[in-house]
This record gives C-alpha cells, structure tokens and sequence, in this order.
C-alpha cells in the first residue's frame, strides 16, 4: 500500500487514486460488509453518500482490473441494497 501499487497474478495492475483508495479500504476492512455511504464519505469525501452510482461505476472499473473473471468476483463482493465486501 506504501508505494500505491497493485499486483494482480504477478503483474502490476494500473489503478486511479480513486480506484487505489477505493481498494484500500475495501481491504483494511476484509470480511465487513460496507454500507455504500461509509464507503462513498470514505473514499469521496464527507459530503458524499447518495451517489451510489459513481460506487457501482468504480466498483465495475475495479473488477474488470483484479478479478479472473469480474461477472463471478472472487474479491470484491456485492450485499444486495447494502453495499460490498472484500474477501481475500
């Protein structure tokens, strides 16, 4: 996390910040179920919480980039009306 790099199957992975800040706290919080306004006030800013789009935009983005396959995410999980969760 120090040299903001993401490894995927031993390749270097590019990730925007946000997609990057977005993973992190997904990951300092594996197991959890986030709720999408904690994470969008995380990751965006305190004035966020209703956006759950740009969540679900980022979330795909992010997938397309670390899962095998992103329509079976092995990762990054959805809660249905909830929010996500990252699994190791």
């Amino acid at each position: 996390m120090e040299r903001h790099k993401v490894k995927v199957r031993g390749d270097v992975v590019e990730l925007t910040p946000t997609e990057f800040n977005l993973l992190v706290y997904l990951m300092k919080n594996a197991g959890k179920v986030l709720h999408h306004r904690a994470i969008l006030q995380q990751v965006w800013g305190t004035e966020y919480g209703e956006e759950a789009e740009y969540l679900r935009v980022y979330m795909g983005k992010l997938r397309q980039k670390i899962e095998a396959d992103p329509l079976k995410p092995q990762f990054l999980h959805t809660e249905h009306g909830i929010g996500y969760r990252f699994e190791a």
